[in-house]
């Protein structure tokens, strides 16, 4: 079950191209960065009750990860979803299992298991076949894509070295300190305020509501129970989202080798889930094993 939770982020992010490519090329990027973000962060903090509203962290702490997760993600996320086919933004973004791993290794020394970087570049194998060769790769969307990545990334290291309790109140201040920010610098760099049409709402609450809201309070929940090898992995669902609403909604189609992609990132999925299994089967094992020396040795000693 907590592997079904962890993979409803990473599934409703990957609807994001699809909804920006449909309903919102009227607006600007940086506008919808904050239209999605703000609302979620005054809801959430609204909702939250008075015991889980103080900071998680320190304020400095706090005002760092709401800039690098919310603000900067957010602006280079849409400017991506912008200037790039879905299924590109979904092929770039498909670096984060192994960037987690790399990040883990350098900040939080956490040496990356071979099996695990091995599932890892087996996943990226396969979403690369999914990339749509004829592709316009437009080099300021492809920045902005693995820019984003990284900024995922180099959050969820932070976020779990510090082992942080209160996910509700580290997601809801996030939210609301990193909207903030975004209005600033939404208005410098594309002008005053732009106020959606009615029949854009429906896809903004989307955004906000799913997307943002739902999604952060989930992917901070799946760090704190799975650990960021394990979501980094799920996280491969994201493209898959992108390119299955492509087919859906857009009218797109898959060759056989876009299609051979899909099966190993589906293997690479199914895989991960066999070892994270084994293994803990294993550390159930030693354990049991180390109880039964430390009672052997009391009743040695009675």
């Amino acid at each position: 079950m907590k592997y079904l939770i962890a993979a409803l982020t990473p599934i409703f992010w990957g609807s994001t191209y699809a909804i920006v490519n449909l309903w919102l090329t009227d607006l600007s990027p940086l506008w919808v960065a904050t239209w999605r973000a703000l609302p979620a962060g005054i809801i959430l903090i609204l909702l939250t009750p008075k015991s889980l509203r103080t900071l998680p962290v320190s304020a400095g702490k706090l005002t760092g990860l709401s800039l690098l997760n919310i603000t900067a993600f957010f602006a280079l996320l849409f400017i991506a979803a912008y200037r790039l086919p879905g299924s590109v933004a979904g092929t770039l973004t498909s670096t984060l299992p192994l960037q987690l791993l790399l990040l883990n290794w350098l900040f939080n020394k956490i040496r990356p298991a071979w099996s695990w970087l091995s599932l890892s570049t087996l996943g990226v194998a396969g979403i690369v076949l999914l990339l749509n060769p004829s592709a316009n790769l437009d080099p300021i969307g492809v920045m902005a894509a693995l820019g984003a990545t990284l900024l995922i990334a180099t959050s969820a290291t932070w976020v779990q070295r510090w082992q942080v309790e209160n996910i509700i109140g580290l997601t809801a201040w996030q939210l609301l300190i990193g909207g903030l920010l975004l209005v600033p610098l939404a208005w410098i760099v594309e002008g005053p305020v732009q106020i959606p049409a009615i029949d854009q709402v429906p896809a903004l609450l989307w955004l906000s509501l799913v997307n943002t809201l739902l999604a952060y309070l989930i992917w901070f929940w799946s760090l704190k129970h799975l650990g960021s090898h394990i979501i980094g992995l799920l996280a491969l669902l994201n493209p898959i989202t992108a390119v299955g609403l492509g087919l859906l909604l857009v009218g797109e189609s898959l060759s056989f080798i876009q299609w051979l992609g899909v099966a190993l990132v589906l293997s690479a999925l199914i895989l991960m889930k066999v070892i994270n299994r084994k293994s803990l089967v294993k550390a159930k094992s030693l354990k049991g094993t180390a109880s039964t020396k430390v009672s052997f040795r009391e009743r040695s000693s009675t």
